[in-house]
């Protein structure tokens, strides 16, 4: 979401290099999620998905991403924790966040976090950087958060989050 909010031209350019205009299908701002739409033709291959309820801390993690304009860029560390809650820079809170060591820094975000077979286990979101640079510590929105939210935005082009409503009368 953060990575699209406020674009008004959304390119995706593909492994080899070739660019292709996006559209925004819809966005959910509280779980940094977006969805953009690019033709089914020109995709070739799509990440398998795995499952948050797999991912164990000490797992192998992948991240990629385009770090401060580097395209196509791969690093590798370990699950650090699960069911991580951080504050952004925007002050929204995220809750139940993945926790990895793979070095995730700003253009890292949107690019899938993968495990060591090459599932999605994530999306990228954001690292903990006080420096404004890799820390050692970076947060990614787990694959099931990501299956439950994601098929709404397609369908409705938001997510409608479950509210209980409760009054009192005296």
């Amino acid at each position: 979401n953060h990575v699209v909010a406020k674009a008004q031209k959304i390119t995706v350019t593909m492994a080899d290099g070739k660019r292709h205009s996006a559209t925004l299908v819809g966005r959910d701002p509280s779980s940094d999620l977006a969805v953009i739409k690019i033709p089914s033709s020109i995709v070739g291959v799509v990440a398998e998905l795995g499952d948050s309820d797999t991912i164990r801390v000490g797992q192998k993690a992948i991240a990629i991403g385009n770090p401060f304009g580097l395209s196509h860029t791969l690093t590798t560390g370990i699950i650090s924790a699960l069911h991580r809650g951080i504050k952004t820079q925007d002050d929204t809170h995220m809750e139940d966040l993945i926790q990895t060591d793979a070095a995730i820094n700003p253009g890292n975000s949107g690019g899938p976090l993968l495990d060591s077979a090459g599932r999605l286990i994530g999306i990228n979101t954001a690292p903990y950087s006080p420096s404004g640079t890799y820390a050692g510590i970076g947060f990614a929105v787990p694959v099931d958060t990501v299956n439950r939210i994601v098929p709404r935005i397609i369908k409705d082009g938001y997510y409608q989050r479950p509210k209980l409503g409760i009054s009192i009368d005296k």
